[in-house]
């Protein structure tokens, strides 16, 4: 068909059709799905339904499929959750990536399945293949992909059975099965021609449907001729098709419709034809109701040079393909020509309405859609769409979306594939498009799973880890990534302590790492805690320190601990029984000169000191020097000087005999400790968070201390002054404005006809919260 009239295959993956807020059908499934104790009990048998509890096939399948896609594997104790076929019931079965063995598996198959799927299921044996075909009466569809190795020829090729002993053990009734995939069998080490697949076929008479992609030594295929019904033959990358009379047979089916005889380049020689003008005008002038050839990477499209015509056309159209000479006035539905030899797909003059290829956007979307069941042609597709999209020279963002996540969910673990559709599912997160996609919940949820599932699996891979991580950086961290969050900390706390220590990936996962930390809850923080975080924080600091390496990760790592120390008192006890307090001691006086990570490690032991029962640990002679020492810091402004007086402050506020030292003095501490507050800008501007000010208004009710609510007092009046929208509210929701007048009452007292600094600076918090009341009134008025 000429260029004008060209089409594209639809795009119908899952993920455009979720593309609606999910049901709550699909959240419920989802929640069951990772807690499945709401579901079933936990025996020595396996997983058992609670009592008194049945589920449908409208449950069950979507249950399962569900399960897998949020990262749950089908082994052989999730299966035993379906054993009893009168409380639950299953039509339809797909299984990937799954340690299930033949007696797990059975507990599906007494359910008489019209539809069973295995892909990647290493621990199935012949034994399996025996049971599908006891349960076989209502079997439609069986699927046995790669990586299945079940078939009874696997038990012959490592055994003393015998080729007298095959037909025997191998007969079959499934009088319905109409779609049968066959992947990956090994060539018959007893003829040339492929008794073994002729004595599977021989009862299966009826089928339409036949996938024999990968399968070595398939022989002439005459076994084939019986199928009188077949209406799809794909054959991809099997090689010798054009040894043995293989073309010949395939051209008696006449009823063939569909024809896939595509080749990759894992052997080249395989696709190469003698005669290949005259081999393809023979496949379709043989078979009459033809209409999808997929001939991908063979010489079949010839040369495209200038040959004798064979044939008349009575529309006078010709065609840049010679073996197509014939289809000129019935044009092919669809015509694979990714990778032909002599870029057949770039020509111009093509009998077909839908072309797949490499030559722009369209034929390689086409080409997506047509191979995705083709995982070493998909690779080779990925990175065609990566530099489209890189180079930003497509124009479909949401089909490109479609296609990488679906490539992406059905080969997990084929890291290639991963490693290209991360990659390229960065640039169309990245795109200039992006809000129409990520306002979207649903799709970005889908794209954080996938990208979490493939990074989970390769987790020790750089480049996958790199891509992941480039990729949520596009996101809104945390917000975005709540919903995986556990699966995400899991993930980067693996990143920072596996990777290089030098390298871009553990600095990128410390960053995304200390980006979820400083804005969860503390529920969260305790989470991060749980999982480690400190500890990896520690380990990360200890060899900075060991190679004397003051870097941004260092940094990163103490603002990390310093945010999920944060109203998190258990977290703060980790720091310390990890010897906090050593590596702390070991950055100042190793790197005493870096303000960011003097700020960060202040801020992180004034959380320290928050915590009334850890402040025991802080009052050490040694210690107490390095704050005091601290107060006079103009490091980063006031941040370093003012951590240090919140510490002493706090420390201060358990009273005289808590001071437990001698030296030095506690009255010499909080002297040096006023002198500093008063050299403070009231102005300035901070580089510091809060999300509540109760330590502090803690610290304002002291009374035995004024020192501790000099401190407290210049806190509030700062961050109400320079940020009243932000803080103001803080103050007034916890109760802070009567605390600040019990100050003025408290402090009077005039002090050379002044009022007193403590008094000032309540004073000035009250009419900050007084101003921001007023004006969020009259805002509210004037709306």
């Amino acid at each position: 068909m000429y260029q004008t009239d060209r089409q594209r295959i639809p795009i119908k993956f899952r993920h455009k059709e979720e593309r609606v807020p999910e049901s709550l059908f699909c959240l419920c499934l989802k929640y069951v799905a990772r807690n499945l104790d709401t579901l079933c009990t936990e025996t020595l048998d396996g997983y058992t339904l609670h009592d008194g509890l049945a589920l449908p096939s409208e449950i069950c399948e979507p249950f399962i499929e569900v399960y897998q896609s949020n990262g749950g594997e089908i082994f052989d104790r999730f299966a035993h959750l379906f054993v009893d076929v009168t409380k639950t019931n299953l039509r339809s079965v797909h299984i990937s990536n799954s340690s299930i063995t033949d007696e797990g598996l059975e507990y599906l198959l007494c359910h008489d399945l019209y539809e069973l799927t295995l892909t990647n299921c290493q621990n199935l044996t012949h034994k399996t293949y025996i049971n599908i075909f006891k349960h076989a009466v209502n079997l439609r569809s069986l699927t046995i992909g790669p990586n299945v190795q079940i078939t009874p020829y696997n038990k012959l090729s490592n055994s003393s059975l015998s080729l007298d002993d095959l037909p025997s053990r191998i007969y079959k009734k499934a009088p319905n099965l109409r779609h049968f995939v066959l992947r990956a069998i090994a060539e018959s080490p007893f003829t040339s021609d492929n008794i073994f697949l002729g004595v599977m076929l021989d009862k299966l008479i009826q089928l339409r449907f036949l996938d024999l992609s990968y399968c070595l030594g398939v022989g002439s295929l005459r076994y084939l001729c019986k199928l009188t019904s077949l209406h799809t033959l794909i054959l991809f990358d099997v090689p010798h098709l054009q040894n043995n009379d293989a073309i010949i047979n395939i051209c008696s089916l006449k009823s063939l419709v569909v024809l896939d005889i595509s080749q990759t380049e894992t052997f080249p020689e395989q696709g190469i034809y003698k005669d290949e003008n005259k081999i393809l005008a023979l496949i379709v002038t043989c078979l009459p109701n033809l209409m999808s050839l997929d001939i991908s990477g063979t010489n079949l499209a010839g040369k495209g040079t200038a040959e004798q015509s064979m044939c008349e056309s009575l529309s006078g159209r010709k065609s840049d393909i010679p073996g197509l000479e014939y289809r000129v006035d019935n044009p092919l539905e669809f015509l694979g020509l990714y990778h032909t030899q002599h870029n057949a797909c770039r020509r111009h003059d093509i009998p077909a309405k839908i072309i797949s290829g490499d030559a722009n956007e369209e034929q390689i979307f086409n080409a997506a859609a047509s191979c995705m069941d083709k995982p070493k042609l998909l690779q080779n597709i990925l990175n065609d769409l990566y530099h489209l999209l890189r180079y930003d020279q497509c124009t479909q963002i949401d089909q490109a979306l479609d296609i990488v996540l679906e490539a992406l969910t059905r080969y997990v673990k084929e890291k290639l594939i991963q490693i290209s559709g991360s990659a390229t599912l960065f640039y169309i997160v990245k795109n200039k498009d992006r809000p129409l996609l990520l306002n979207d919940i649903t799709v970005k949820r889908r794209i954080i799973t996938t990208l979490l599932t493939g990074m989970d699996y390769h987790n020790y891979d750089e480049t996958m880890m790199r891509n992941g991580c480039l990729t949520l950086c596009q996101l809104r961290i945390p917000q975005d990534v709540m919903f995986e969050f556990k699966r995400l900390v899991q993930m980067l706390l693996h990143i920072v302590s596996t990777s290089d220590h030098e390298g871009f990936v553990q600095r990128i996962g410390i960053y995304l790492l200390n980006s979820v930390a400083c804005q969860v809850n503390n529920k969260q923080k305790n989470e991060l805690g749980d999982a480690g975080a400190i500890k990896k924080m520690m380990a990360i600091i200890k060899d900075r320190l060991h190679r004397r390496v003051c870097d941004d990760v260092l940094e990163v790592a103490w603002s990390t601990m310093w945010n999920v120390t944060d109203e998190a008192p258990k977290n703060c006890k980790r720091f310390l029984d990890g010897n906090g307090m050593k590596y702390f001691i070991g950055c100042l006086s190793t790197f005493p000169d870096k303000n960011e990570l003097m700020r960060n490690m202040m801020g992180l032991l004034g959380n320290v000191a928050e915590v009334s029962e850890l402040r025991c640990r802080l009052m050490q002679g040694h210690f107490i020097k390095v704050f005091s020492d601290l107060l006079y810091s103009t490091q980063d402004g006031i941040e370093v000087s003012y951590n240090a007086a919140g510490v002493i402050a706090h420390l201060a506020s358990d009273g005289q005999r808590s001071w437990i030292i001698k030296n030095p003095t506690r009255n010499k501490v909080l002297d040096r400790m006023t002198k500093a507050i008063k050299k403070w800008n009231l102005d300035a501007d901070r580089n510091i968070n809060y999300r509540s000010f109760e330590p502090i208004l803690q610290l304002a009710q002291v009374k035995h201390t004024p020192q501790c609510a000099h401190w407290a007092a210049w806190a509030l009046a700062n961050l109400t002054k320079v940020y009243p929208e932000k803080y103001c509210s803080i103050v007034i929701a916890e109760g802070g404005l009567r605390i600040m007048s019990e100050l003025l009452e408290e402090h009077s007292q005039l002090q050379n006809n002044q009022p007193g600094v403590i008094h000032s600076l309540a004073q000035t918090v009250i009419d900050q919260c007084l101003m921001y009341m007023k004006n969020t009134i009259d805002e509210a008025r004037n709306q």
